[in-house]
């Protein structure tokens, strides 16, 4: 293969395959704001923290009790799911008829507080969490190899993005969930438990965090930190996505972390800020996102 303006298509390859692995997380993450804010209006600032606690519980699963990483999978998400139900259930649900600003204070409290807790524990230097054995190794594609843990990334992302953009916009369940935060009276009128229909929608939004917290600790350091290095740069890919938009974030996530991945061949020096020069210009021409609806 003939090398493209100067570079390797193997380093652009590899280079395209970490933005597709980063797209990942940032698909789920901005998926899970998405729902949270979409369906209960809140600016859940504490998504990040709730990511770094689903990695750590999978780092503490491990490291104390020998659980292996296919149950932590599940059990990471459930556990933080609870926390976010107790939260909600104890905070939140007193915010939503407040102004924005209220539930992205409390938000970033819960962030201050989990990420000092963590930090009190385990410092800020990061956890390695190894590679699954059944996950090891690469596969060969005869122009690069393929680790399977990365493929393995992008593969459970997608199809979690895609059941949950399934369940809230093509199911009757999704239309309860909408119609309960447009018009809660007169869906309770129809037998439905609005209050406990919000209460798991958060849970179920920072599970999704969680999920990609145990999905990325074997790619990265796990430390209290790695939740504030991430949550900005998935702020702006909710915003150009579209506030609430399921699939904008989806596809948004995605794409950013494709363009990141080429940038960082081409431009390296502005790999870091691409995204937020995406979110001006985005901002400049359509100011509701590119899949969110103008009012």
């Amino acid at each position: 293969m003939t090398d493209i303006f100067g570079i390797p298509p193997q380093a652009l390859l590899s280079q395209l395959l970490l933005g597709l692995v980063n797209g990942s997380f940032y698909a789920m993450l901005s998926l899970g704001l998405a729902v949270i804010f979409g369906l209960l209006n809140v600016i859940n600032f504490a998504h990040g923290a709730m990511y770094m606690v689903g990695a750590f519980l999978a780092w503490m699963g491990l490291t104390y009790f020998e659980v292996n990483y296919f149950v932590m999978l599940l059990a990471a998400p459930l556990l933080v799911g609870v926390m976010g139900v107790i939260l909600e259930k104890t905070m939140l649900r007193w915010l939503y008829k407040l102004d924005h600003l209220y539930g992205l204070l409390l938000t970033f409290g819960v962030t201050l507080l989990l990420e000092g807790l963590f930090r009190s524990f385990y410092g800020v230097s990061g956890q390695p969490y190894a590679v699954p054995e059944l996950l090891g190794g690469a596969f060969n594609l005869g122009f690069m190899m393929l680790p399977k843990y990365r493929a393995w990334v992008v593969v459970a992302s997608l199809v979690v993005c895609l059941s949950t953009w399934y369940v809230i916009e093509r199911t009757k369940l999704g239309a309860y969930l909408r119609a309960g935060t447009e018009n809660p009276k007169l869906v309770e009128a129809f037998g439905i438990n609005v209050p406990l229909m919000v209460t798991l929608t958060y849970g179920f939004g920072v599970a999704l965090a969680a999920f990609a917290g145990v999905l990325a600790a074997p790619v990265i350091q796990i430390s209290p930190l790695m939740g504030s290095n991430l949550i900005i740069v998935v702020f702006a890919v909710v915003v150009i996505g579209g506030m609430g938009s399921i699939m904008g974030s989806i596809l948004t996530g995605l794409g950013l972390g494709l363009v990141e991945g080429l940038t960082r061949v081409f431009y390296p020096e502005l790999s870091a800020t691409v995204v937020f020069i995406i979110m001006a210009i985005v901002l400049m021409i359509r100011p509701a996102g590119l899949f969110g609806k103008e009012k």
